[in-house]
């Protein structure tokens, strides 16, 4: 499992069947994930003498977050997944931060800070995906008043302050395990060839890239 969406990056082993089902996890603190995340991974395999090819699934946390932490986690995904022959599965940060309050079944309001005033907003039932979308503060305050609100940014907290929001620790790449779980059983994988990171919007580039000039007719 990979995570290098957040601030902080963090690669686990994981087994629903052991008695501890996080059998090795490694973090990868601040911007150092595009060149830590691969011998992380290779080291983690090693220790805990697995093979790529036995995995059941490469699981990869495609945002939304930093744009070159995203690309990163999915791009050596990508690779491992056509590397071992084995399938791949992509979850949401924004559901991660849902699930840390538990499966109970209720509306839960996930928000992370999306910069430039913005939000990354997620409404889920259980681990149902009701949408994710990018809001403003206000929006968002319309959008999850009167309901359970969770944030792992405390700039994110302050700004929401008046939606009393529960605030928990970053989504770690062990926290996947259950979504991958569930994906596994039911045989719902991603393509590697198609899967793209889960933005949720335009990249700097693209906003303020110049528009094209179009040419004279001949």
């Amino acid at each position: 499992m990979i995570q290098t969406a957040g601030a902080e990056g963090s690669v686990a082993l994981g087994d629903a069947d052991a008695a501890e089902t996080i059998v090795a996890t490694e973090m990868l603190p601040g911007r150092t994930s595009s060149e830590r995340l691969v011998p992380a991974v290779r080291r983690l395999m090693a220790a805990s003498g697995w093979k790529l090819s036995e995995l059941a699934a490469v699981v990869v946390v495609h945002g939304p977050g930093s744009f070159t932490g995203v690309r990163v986690g999915v791009s050596a995904a990508k690779g491992l997944s056509e590397a071992g022959s084995v399938p791949l599965i992509a979850v949401s940060r924004l559901a991660l931060l849902a699930g840390s309050v538990g499966d109970v079944g209720q509306t839960v309001h996930a928000v992370l800070d999306a910069g430039r005033g913005e939000f990354y907003y997620g409404e889920y039932v259980g681990r149902s995906c009701v949408r994710e979308v990018l809001l403003s503060a206000q929006d968002v305050i319309v959008a999850a008043s009167d309901a359970l609100v969770v944030v792992c940014e405390t700039r994110v907290a302050e700004s929401l302050a008046e939606l009393r929001p529960r605030l928990v620790e970053e989504p770690s790449a062990g926290d996947a395990l259950p979504f991958a779980v569930a994906r596994v059983a039911s045989g719902e994988f991603d393509d590697a060839a198609t899967l793209d990171a889960n933005y949720l919007r335009r990249t700097d580039a693209e906003i303020f890239a110049k528009p094209a000039v179009p040419r004279p007719a001949r």
